[in-house]
């Protein structure tokens, strides 16, 4: 057949964008194809816009505190047109390295359209049929809507318009308590709004216990309100909007954001006419991020799998493997990274202890350290938080970091989990003084501590001690 690319990629977000770019840069003939803004999710209207306003929150919570170590500050006053041109101003710098132009440099034809596949090496966009023996699908997704009583009736926020606002929300009550709300509920109340988090189950729930415990300890004391309820039904206008929850409370505030997760954006590309299967959670995929239609691959938030932004480059950059190279690229999760930006931040890698203990019953050994025996965090003044390390042996099988700067701490755990370094290899290690970073040397010497001056060694160094004082 004669193909019109090599490769075809369907979505410009961090999957597509790490596929397509990689494939070009190896000379194939790559097709990048994305009908709405490049740069998809995490620049638009996720990670960068969402830490930008963080960072503005951030700067009001240190001014708030107005005294502190002896210096004193003013208390802040939030210009919210300010804040609003911070956070477009971050997409605006960013932009350029997903744009059209940077990936057309690297050898990709750009075509920004709607895409639909019409058979099993063919794709319909802007009029034209593209042909190749490898297609990528990297279509991402979407904020998920629950089917809420009323909701479809007034006028509600999601991650895709709440960066939008052009006016500071007098009270912002958030359906949900996972990522985006409790960062967003921190970040709002850190500006001055007043803020209700409504989640019927545990918040961030696939965090470690004992660090979401410090963290809504502080958000609670910065006045973030929490309601351990159902919403089941939603009324008012833009002038004030009232949930109801399944225990009869009615919750009354200005705005409402909808943070309950997210789904897979997988209608409209002629998937399912294609034979392609998928599941509730996504595009069914194999270890290698092949679909059923094995030279088909999907990867990012469209397929059932973990959504994040690091998890979509590392599965493009497998692909790439795949098709440039003609190597078998497997995913593995066993190190396995992420973070929720509140503040502290919690930050996870690998397995949490729930998870652990599940997994290795009384094999397991937990190793922790607080922030409060680290000199640096104590210099600062910032010491609440722990790092917990989840041992099996001397062997890490997970680690978990609440504190200042915990996502900074996760690297040498990927090392540690996978193999490619050791507890004893960081336990020696010499780090800068005075830092976070000694934590985790701390945690990891502890492994081996019960050995280092176990019976054996003390032996030893008491033969040794003898045989000095004999000459």
């Amino acid at each position: 057949m004669d193909y019109t690319h090599d490769v075809i990629v369907i979505g410009g977000g961090a999957a597509g964008l790490t596929a397509a770019g990689g494939c070009a840069l190896f000379g194939l003939r790559t097709a990048l194809i994305e009908g709405h803004k490049m740069g998809g999710e995490c620049l638009n209207n996720g990670c960068v816009p969402s830490k930008a306003l963080i960072s503005a929150a951030k700067r009001a919570a240190e001014a708030r505190e107005e005294e502190r170590a002896g210096v004193h500050l003013a208390a802040p006053t939030v210009e919210w047109s300010g804040v609003h041109a911070h956070i477009h101003e971050a997409i605006a710098h960013i932009a350029p390295h997903d744009s059209p132009e940077r990936f057309e440099e690297m050898g990709c034809e750009v075509i920004q359209d709607w895409a639909k596949l019409t058979g099993p090496k063919t794709v319909e966009v802007a009029g034209r049929t593209l042909t190749a023996p490898r297609i990528v699908i990297a279509t991402g997704s979407a904020p998920f809507v629950p089917p809420i009583e009323g909701l479809a009736d007034v006028p509600y926020l999601t991650n895709e318009n709440l960066f939008d606002l052009t006016e500071q929300p007098e009270h912002l009550v958030i359906i949900g308590g996972g990522v985006i709300g409790m960062e967003m509920a921190q970040s709002f109340r850190r500006l001055g709004s007043e803020v209700t988090v409504i989640e019927p189950g545990e918040p961030m729930g696939r965090d470690d216990r004992d660090s979401v415990a410090v963290v809504m300890g502080v958000m609670q004391e910065e006045g973030v309100r929490f309601v351990k309820a159902k919403a089941e039904r939603v009324s008012g206008a833009a002038s004030g909007i009232i949930v109801t929850t399944d225990d009869g409370d009615e919750v009354r505030g200005s705005h409402l954001l909808v943070a309950v997760g997210r789904k897979a954006r997988t209608e409209g590309y002629g998937l399912e006419e294609l034979g392609i299967k998928s599941n509730r959670n996504g595009i069914v995929v194999d270890e290698r991020r092949r679909t059923n239609l094995k030279h088909i691959y999907a990867i990012g938030d469209c397929r059932d799998g973990p959504r994040l932004t690091h998890v979509s480059g590392y599965e493009g950059s497998n692909v790439v493997l795949e098709i440039a190279l003609g190597l078998p690229a497997r995913v593995d999760w066993r190190a396995l990274p992420w973070c929720t930006y509140t503040e502290p931040e919690v930050a996870q890698i690998g397995m949490t202890e729930s998870e652990a203990r599940k997994e290795y019953g009384e094999r397991l050994r937990v190793v922790t350290e607080g922030f409060y025996h680290n000199e640096r965090a104590i210099a600062e003044g910032r010491d609440r938080g722990h790092l917990k390390v989840m041992l099996t042996g001397k062997k890490v099988v997970g680690a978990s970091i609440c504190g200042v700067n915990a996502g900074e701490l996760l690297l040498p755990f990927t090392q540690l989990i996978t193999g490619k370094s050791s507890t004893f290899a960081l336990g020696g290690a010499i780090v800068s003084y005075p830092t976070r970073a000694e934590i985790v040397k701390a945690a990891a010497f502890s492994a081996w501590e019960p050995t280092v001056f176990g019976k054996w060694p003390k032996r030893w160094v008491s033969l040794l001690a003898k045989m000095r004082r004999a000459f």
